[in-house]
């Protein structure tokens, strides 16, 4: 009979959340991709991205689907290569677009595409609200990422906004 502090810390380890499931195109991993999981990392936010996340060996699909499942949150970084991805493969990129779009909080993020450019391929996400680096920093982005997932308050985010506009 196993004794009931290792069955808590089991079910701790079970029951653990990431913030953000960070969704991106393969090509974009080293470097947008990563830019952005190492933003919302500094903004004490708790990230599933592949890199960090899969490791050797392991089957894709099921630890997507884990990352997936333990997540409180999707982010979609839409670049030219998601784009691209979701136009002719529909294999893991549609597959994990998929499960994030029937998520209540799913945050599209574009990044050298526009909005009417994901409109073409997927309407669906195109209508989620979203950010645009065209329109303000990554930076400022994160900063309303984290507060949506209750890391950063509105003042602290007001904050960190008049701090970087002021620099």
């Amino acid at each position: 009979m196993r004794d009931l502090e290792s069955v808590r810390a089991a079910t701790v380890v079970r029951t653990q959340v990431n913030d953000v499931f960070l969704c991106h195109a393969w090509p974009d991993r080293q470097a947008a991709a990563n830019d952005v999981y190492e933003l919302l990392l500094g903004k004490d936010v708790s990230v599933w991205f592949s890199e960090v996340s899969l490791r050797p060996g392991t089957d894709m699909r099921v630890a997507i689907d884990r990352g997936l499942v333990s997540s409180r949150m999707g982010l979609v970084l839409v670049t030219p290569a998601m784009l691209d991805k979701l136009r002719t493969d529909r294999s893991i990129a549609s597959n994990e677009l998929s499960a994030l779009l029937r998520r209540s909080l799913l945050v599209p993020v574009m990044h050298g595409v526009t909005f009417e450019e994901l409109d073409q391929v997927t309407p669906t996400l195109a209508s989620r609200g979203g950010f645009s680096t065209a329109e303000e920093p990554m930076e400022d982005i994160v900063v309303k990422i984290a507060e949506l997932v209750g890391i950063v308050t509105e003042e602290e985010a007001d904050k960190l906004s008049i701090n970087s506009a002021a620099n």
